[in-house]
């Protein structure tokens, strides 16, 4: 009986062993890979979700046996490599997560390969290039060379050298970098009074992300102006580097380590301290919520900080719960198309960027949860490309269906691919946060 169909329990997550050794030996890994794909292939709940499973399947069938044992096993990295730690297969489909007794943890499985890779050295510069997010972006953001740079990403002859020697997509329309850095020009208030409510801290303490720093910067300053219109004490983390996530997905796991030990120090002394850490990149949340406490359960420093971390529209929406969230609208936003990211989904908040919304007079919603196909920096790469827009297509004709005034999505990454593959439309791409400034009349 699955703990889907017969067990009260809810879905657990397992620690990540990668400190064991036993965790980078390859026959190990591959008698591992063979378990699970063995259950998925007899399964095949997951099918529609990525092109992961579509092509573990057309491996087994394809091969001389129709089973998993016709199967080379250096085949199985293709597998691998197309799989980019969404999380829905574990959250969403496959009834034999823990506590069956199957145990099967695909994405984590899946880190495990991408650990072992990597620990080979079987990476291209490419991939370490674009995971260093903080590297990419102190140097692109130097005047002069932004200009450089977001011209060249504009060119055509450049971006065919790009795909050439890098492996970068032509065709992916890749987001500016600014020499006005978000934590450069952040304006902070600290005015304010302090009002706990009983589900949220009175006083909120902002990481930035590299994306909002290096990238739109503008995300990060209508979240300033939200939180000052609802007379929010708010300061920025006084340091902060790359929350490890590309690296994370990279398989580089002491990489992850390396950025923990520059991250959680201040950030556990703002828990301490009786702060709420928002962050406005759902992935950056998610691995502070959880990707780091799998990885270090026995640090309180990071029990800490997963405990005061909040997704900017579940503290919004808890502040509502609490009587405290200004709703004093002043302009209505029309139709909103609204893309629920993976990485929000898996952090169990609910639809709370769709409800806060909903509080504008003269709004409808309307909501799209499904994976855009883009995450990270997989869709960007040119193996990849194709099957992220195939993967979004779905997405993109859902988000246009109501022919919407906004297309919105709470990772900019998301709405950017959304927006190409929409192709020309009248709606303007904003962050669901713009939003809210822009109905407050800020």
């Amino acid at each position: 009986m699955s703990s889907r169909e017969g067990s009260l329990e809810p879905p657990k997550r397992h620690p990540l062993d990668w400190l064991n050794p036993e965790f980078y030996d390859e026959p190990k890994l591959f008698n591992e890979l063979e378990r699970v794909f063995d259950i998925c292939h007899g399964c095949r709940r997951c099918v529609n979700l990525c092109t992961a499973f579509p092509r573990l399947f057309d491996l087994i069938d394809e091969g001389p046996t129709g089973e998993l044992d016709g199967v080379e096993k250096q085949s199985l990295w293709e597998v691998v490599d197309r799989c980019y730690l969404c999380d829905m297969c574990f959250m969403t489909k496959c009834p034999y997560v823990p506590p069956h007794p199957w145990n099967v943890d695909f994405p984590h499985l899946m880190l495990r390969a991408k650990a072992v890779k990597y620990k080979k050295g079987d990476v291209r510069f490419r991939d370490k290039l674009l995971s260093s997010t903080d590297l990419m972006g102190k140097l692109a953001s130097i005047p002069v060379i932004t200009q450089t740079v977001n011209a060249m990403n504009k060119t055509p002859a450049a971006r065919k050298l790009m795909d050439d020697v890098l492996g970068i997509h032509a065709d992916r329309k890749l987001p500016e970098y600014t020499s006005h850095k978000f934590r450069s020009n952040a304006e902070v208030n600290s005015s304010h009074a302090i009002r706990d409510g009983a589900r949220t801290p009175g006083k909120v303490a902002i990481y930035s992300t590299c994306y909002v720093n290096y990238n739109e910067p503008g995300i990060g300053h209508d979240l300033l102006k939200v939180l000052d219109h609802n007379e929010i004490p708010v300061r920025l983390v006084e340091k902060e580097a790359c929350c490890g996530m590309p690296k994370l997905e990279l398989g580089d796991l002491e990489g992850v380590e390396a950025l923990k030990t520059i991250n959680i120090p201040p950030l556990a002394k703002l828990a301490r301290e009786g702060y709420a850490i928002l962050t406005s990149v759902p992935s950056c949340t998610l691995m502070y919520k959880q990707e780091l406490p799998l990885m270090f359960p026995e640090d309180e420093e990071v029990k800490a900080v997963a405990e005061a971390m909040f997704d900017p529209f579940e503290y919004l929406h808890l502040r509502h719960r609490d009587g405290l969230l200004k709703t004093d609208f002043s302009r209505s936003l029309g139709s909103v198309s609204y893309h629920i990211p993976c990485h929000q989904r898996v952090q169990n908040v609910g639809q709370k960027t769709k409800e806060v919304l909903q509080m504008i007079p003269g709004t409808k919603v309307t909501v799209v949860e499904r994976c855009s196909g883009h995450d990270g920096t997989w869709g960007v790469k040119s193996e990849h490309f194709a099957d992220s827009m195939k993967i979004g297509k779905p997405v993109f004709k859902q988000m246009a269906a109501s022919a919407p005034d906004y297309i919105t999505s709470d990772c900019a990454i998301a709405a950017r691919h959304i927006e190409q593959g929409m192709g020309e439309t009248r709606a303007q791409k904003q962050h669901p946060l713009t939003l809210v400034r822009v109905a407050y009349g800020l």
